[in-house]
């Protein structure tokens, strides 16, 4: 098996029963063909991250994780993870700061320009179509989230996004975010942020992941334990009394046999605390 995807909005994991030695011997008779032409795609399950949900996988090589397709998992042995150059993908949406990059503009509906918020007080600037204003919020781990505007199309949005981005970041790596996790919004500099845009109370956002942290989970990528629950693309979860928060961009491309993990890690402080009797 392999993991070979995750689903931030509906928490969850992707994983595919492809077998990565027939996937490697593919690779290397038919070079020359497509995916396509290839063996007939693997299925995939969807593994429910809902929070209590018991995890027992153990890690095994990484490599490239392929395709998804409505057919199924097609599989690839190349070592480069999550994705090879082939079955890597780009959305030039995201590197659009007003001039379009694509051959014909379709970003013509209206779009949100919002500001997130990352516990205790990091915050950025961000754009998406209106409707999945909220959805986007959650998708990154957002703790608190404002409405500046909404605009005719993503031209416009791209281009007030990256006046605001000369002040404001507009993007907040994963580590930063996993720092705050266990920490509280620091309110006074949020509302000072948003008396600055004129942010009306209708258009805050507040959101609670429910987690129940009190200190800093250790970064690890396991994939054992019992869920806490998700916050953008991290999963937290308990093990051996420790709790851990795993990037599940990083589990993509692991393959994992269905067996609890027996791979020391690294304790939190707390793992230590009172002895069981």
């Amino acid at each position: 098996m392999q993991f070979v995807g995750y689903d931030t909005s509906d928490p969850g994991l992707f994983l595919s029963d492809a077998d990565s030695a027939a996937a490697d011997a593919e690779s290397t008779s038919l070079a020359t063909e497509t995916d396509a032409e290839r063996a007939s795609p693997a299925s995939v399950d969807f593994l429910s991250l809902e929070p209590g949900t018991e995890l027992a996988y153990t890690l095994g090589e990484r490599h490239c994780a392929g395709a998804v397709t409505e057919d199924g998992h097609l599989a690839c042995a190349e070592p480069t993870a999550p994705h090879c150059a082939q079955h890597a993908s780009t959305w030039v949406c995201a590197k659009c700061t007003g001039t379009c990059l694509k051959d014909e503009m379709d970003c013509v509906e209206p779009h949100a320009i919002y500001l997130a918020a990352f516990a205790p007080d990091v915050f950025k600037v961000g754009v998406t179509k209106e409707w999945r204003l909220e959805t986007r919020l959650r998708e990154q781990g957002a703790d608190r989230g404002a409405l500046l505007a909404v605009v005719s199309d993503g031209r416009i949005a791209r281009e007030r996004e990256a006046e605001i981005a000369m002040e404001i970041s507009d993007r907040i790596r994963v580590p930063t975010k996993r720092a705050g996790l266990h920490r509280d919004v620091d309110e006074t500099a949020w509302n000072a942020l948003l008396s600055e845009f004129d942010v009306d109370a209708a258009d805050r956002f507040d959101f609670d992941y429910d987690l129940g942290l009190t200190d800093r989970p250790v970064a690890e990528t396991i994939a054992t334990g019992t869920v806490r629950g998700v916050q953008g693309r991290l999963l937290v979860l308990d093990h051996a009394g420790s709790t851990y928060a795993v990037d599940l961009r990083d589990l993509v491309g692991h393959e994992a046999a269905p067996e609890a993990t027996t791979r020391d890690v690294q304790a939190s402080l707390g793992a230590w605390g009172e002895p069981t009797r």
